[in-house]
């Protein structure tokens, strides 16, 4: 699921970058909206291993 949306969000920028006209606020608004997605999605997702691994780290300082 994430990775279908970062390949969405890869070929959207690269058309963005690559048309000659500029682009509107609402496209610079739903790219915003997708890049928060995202991170929203990737930060829950990953939140609980990320936290495991900082605990794994301050047993491994405070056991020293």
């Amino acid at each position: 699921m994430i990775l279908e949306l970062l390949i969405k969000l890869h070929v959207q920028l690269q058309l963005l970058f690559h048309r000659k006209e500029g682009a509107t606020a609402i496209e610079y608004l739903i790219l915003v909206a997708i890049v928060a997605l995202v991170i929203l999605a990737a930060g829950t997702t990953l939140g609980p291993q990320i936290t495991a691994f900082f605990d794994r780290i301050e047993a491994a300082i405070t056991a020293t």
